[in-house]
């Protein structure tokens, strides 16, 4: 008689303080102008979905807008999960951002969805897309 293990149950607060620690090394390479880590931290057929924009598909082109985003001096980027959801395979995190100049100006600020997917027993952004909650500029 074969006796049946049963996989341990999905643990939901493990896996947000993982998403967290995945944001943190985001952050953290952005505002040292490392988009090799910041792109690495994508699948390999992520979408980056920012407003106002066509969506920028795969990491290499992720990685290419991300360095444009460094460049500009674009780096400071703080995030707040502020709701979690999901499964093993995959995790919706939605939360608020706010983005700031190397120098500490406010540069944006907002809200955002990423559907993050487990790739090779790590949490990989497969979906990213954000939008500001400051108002166009006018004449736009």
């Amino acid at each position: 008689q074969v006796e049946a293990v049963a996989s341990p149950a999905f643990d939901l607060a493990n896996a947000k303080a993982e998403i967290d620690a995945a944001n943190k090394i985001f952050t953290d390479a952005l505002a040292k102008g490392d988009s090799v880590t910041v792109a690495s931290m994508y699948t390999e057929d992520a979408k980056f979905m920012g407003p106002n924009a066509p969506a920028i598909v795969g990491r290499a082109n992720i990685q290419s807008m991300m360095s444009g985003f460094i460049k500009g001096g674009a780096t400071k980027l703080e995030l707040t999960a502020t709701e979690v959801w999901g499964d093993e395979k995959f995790i919706g995190e939605e939360g608020v951002m706010t983005l700031s100049s190397t120098d500490g100006k406010p540069l944006d600020k907002g809200k955002y969805i990423v559907l993050w997917k487990k790739e090779a027993g790590q949490w990989k952004l497969h979906r990213d897309m954000y939008n500001s909650d400051l108002p166009l500029p006018a004449g736009k």
